[in-house]
């Protein structure tokens, strides 16, 4: 069976011409909420995320991390500026088709694991490829291969009740990755998790980002989550600025 999942360095497939755009860019991009008064919840921000990227964005709240996060994963629009996804200007795009390329382009990592506790790990991982109509059989081949590259496919058939707050986070992490997305954006991953399964779920995250050449952009609090990225940015009243 051919592998769902490229095995390559993302530098070799770079070089071949499979990723010769960024993954993620904002121009100027900005977002406004209506008052009175109205609130600039985030100032005109340029960034590029090219593939292979594992960018950290830290800040206080109230700082714009959740208006950062909805543009970036196309769940709100811009007041003005631009949100480009694999070269694609999402400006233009009708709702239906920012839907479609959310769930295509774009795994998501929340702090709650967000798991359907009566499935089991293979099956919460198989859904995610139900709402784009992937046959049966490769939803589910896609799930095993998305468990193995967190380490969990041993754990399979488990329940979420029968797994560590660690193991679900994993779960969760295999399911964004299960219709092969082009950017995993993980908000606050790490929330919910002690210490050590903290430290192992970073090791998966560094896995992944090193060996597979996975996009990650990663929000969170903690600086210590943070240390782990490659590029550490932080948002100030609405504003990125390189951290300190």
């Amino acid at each position: 069976m051919t592998p769902l999942f490229s095995t390559a360095p993302v530098t070799d497939r770079v070089a071949d011409g499979q990723s010769a755009v960024p993954v993620l860019e904002l121009d100027r991009a900005a977002r406004t909420y209506p008052g009175p008064p109205p609130i600039d919840a985030l100032k005109p921000t340029t960034l590029v995320v090219a593939a292979g990227d594992y960018v950290a964005i830290t800040g206080p709240s109230g700082s714009g991390k959740s208006t950062l996060l909805n543009l970036m994963g196309l769940l709100d629009r811009p007041t003005s500026g631009r949100v480009i996804v694999d070269g694609i200007d999402t400006s233009a795009l009708s709702e239906r088709d920012r839907t479609a390329m959310r769930g295509r382009r774009i795994g998501f990592v929340f702090q709650a694991f967000h798991l359907m506790p009566h499935r089991s790990a293979a099956e919460n991982v198989a859904l995610a490829g139900l709402y784009q109509k992937i046959p049966a059989h490769v939803r589910r081949n896609a799930a095993q291969e998305a468990l193995a590259l967190v380490g969990l496919v041993h754990r399979a058939d488990a329940l979420p009740t029968q797994l560590s707050g660690g193991e679900r986070q994993r779960v969760a992490i295999a399911r964004a990755l299960a219709t092969r997305p082009s950017l995993l954006l993980c908000d606050e991953p790490t929330g919910n998790l002690d210490t050590v399964a903290t430290g192992a779920l970073l090791d998966v995250l560094d896995d992944l980002n090193t060996r597979l050449g996975t996009t990650l952009l990663v929000i969170t609090h903690d600086l210590s989550v943070a240390a782990r990225s490659h590029r550490h940015i932080s948002i100030r009243d609405g504003v990125l600025v390189p951290a300190d």
